[in-house]
């Protein structure tokens, strides 16, 4: 009689749940576990646990629950507190779930064990999105929203990681600073809206001319931040010379106006101890030479 009442109790339960034997076969799933696992009702009941195991689990799994019913484990695995799980929907698809084992004891001489199937695809759903707007956020907060370069933090980063590797690779890596000349008079002649066209028009033609392997970002106003990854002085001022020339054969067409500007350019080697921040420093100073060397020219430490 009470394991009758215990059963129409588990029938009517919002959670999946099953009993199986030592053998690791069903003897009962809930209407429940058959709305959860998709298998018409009363179908599940003679087969084996495996059944709704993952393939990368479902041997070891199975054998594990057969040894503890059958008395060879004491300490299995699988019982305990809740844990993430997963189990096989009818068409193949895999569910997330919550899974609590327990150990039912013997009936009629023969070891049982039952499990609860918490349904998580609607937890899961959520936490999936909350990463995918954590993602999201992270890119705005390393992206420029004028000209969609990283910006000044995500060079900072990008400088820590990648002139840490330099250094332990024993590998060269440049610095560089570039910087848009005379820029104020192009907002004092023909507007915000007309500087914010140029800025948009430089940052895509340094992306276009940097090659894959370096790193562009917008640092503030119109200075723009260059790490050439893997690459000596040589290599990093012929990049930065085809950039220089992309530059200043560019046309901005701003409301019918033709604007066209040029950069200067400053690069430094990392140093020896791979301190970006000295190297940025003396690219920053090579940038003043090429300012006050007539601009539109590359220096370098």
């Amino acid at each position: 009689m009470n394991q009758i009442l215990a059963l129409r109790l588990l029938d009517v339960a919002d959670d999946a749940a099953i009993i199986i034997d030592a053998a690791s076969r069903i003897h009962y799933a809930n209407d429940a576990m058959y709305a959860l696992s998709g298998y018409d009702a009363g179908s599940l009941p003679g087969q084996q646990i495996e059944t709704l195991l993952p393939n990368a689990v479902r041997v070891q799994h199975g054998e594990q629950v057969g040894a503890y019913l059958a008395g060879s484990c004491k300490n299995p695995k699988v019982l305990g507190n809740k844990r993430r799980f997963a189990i096989r929907h009818r068409d193949g698809t895999m569910l997330p779930i919550m899974l609590k084992a327990m150990d039912l004891g013997k009936l009629d001489n023969e070891n049982y064990m039952g499990a609860f199937f918490i349904d998580q695809r609607h937890e899961r759903a959520i936490e999936l999105q909350n990463a995918a707007r954590w993602q999201q956020l992270q890119r705005i907060a390393l992206s420029d929203p004028l000209t969609h370069l990283p910006n000044r933090r995500a060079f900072e980063i990008d400088a820590v990681r990648s002139s840490t590797r330099a250094r332990r690779a024993g590998s060269p890596m440049t610095i560089g600073i570039a910087d848009i000349d005379f820029f104020k008079l192009v907002n004092d002649r023909h507007g915000h809206a007309a500087g914010d066209a140029v800025l948009q028009a430089i940052s895509a033609v340094l992306q276009s001319q940097a090659r894959a392997s370096d790193v562009v970002a917008r640092m503030g106003g119109e200075e723009f931040g260059l790490l050439f990854l893997h690459t000596d002085m040589v290599m990093a001022r012929q990049v930065a010379e085809r950039i220089r020339l992309a530059v200043a054969a560019t046309c901005v067409d701003f409301e019918h106006t033709p604007i066209t500007v040029t950069i200067s350019i400053g690069l430094a080697p990392l140093p020896a101890d791979g301190d970006w921040k000295a190297g940025f420093m003396q690219a920053d100073a090579a940038l003043y030479q090429a300012k006050s060397n007539g601009r539109n020219r590359i220096e370098q430490v």
